[in-house]
């Protein structure tokens, strides 16, 4: 009989409930009407403030080629939450930003988002919550984190 490999054990935990997380985000999501694709898209656009990012921007951000961002603006200028603006600097580049719309689906996007966590959450007490925090935050800044 082999030993356990908790290392092995620890990452299919987290994969569970990574999946878990997602189930539940995308039931939230549902009616809001928009993909998990598409909500990253608009968290990374918003993440950019005041300076909307160039179409190139959002592919490297996403880590996506750049035809896949194209289809991702397009659905979501369709759906008037998102508008391709000139670069006031040169007027060649294009940038996006988000719109009223996309603003306030940004909010229950958010909303949603806490919901699921909230729910995945619902068994740790604040100071379980706040280890939690802490050992993921030294996850993500580890020598492969990006954040």
């Amino acid at each position: 009989m082999t030993a356990p490999d908790p290392t092995g054990l620890l990452a299919e935990q987290l994969l569970r409930l990574n999946r878990r997380l997602h189930r539940a985000q995308r039931r939230l999501l549902e009616p809001v009407g928009i993909t998990p694709a598409q909500s990253r898209l608009l968290r990374t656009v918003a993440h950019f403030g005041d300076a909307p990012p160039r179409m190139a921007d959002l592919a490297e951000r996403l880590e996506v080629v750049p035809r896949a961002v194209t289809t991702l603006v397009d659905a979501m200028e369709e759906a008037g939450a998102v508008r391709r603006v000139p670069d006031p600097a040169n007027r060649r580049v294009i940038r996006i930003e988000l719109t009223d719309r996309g603003r306030s689906t940004l909010r229950a996007l958010r909303d949603a988002r806490r919901t699921a966590a909230e729910d995945i959450l619902a068994p740790l007490d604040d100071e379980q919550r706040e280890a939690l925090s802490e050992l993921l935050t030294q996850l993500m800044a580890g020598p492969n984190g990006r954040c």
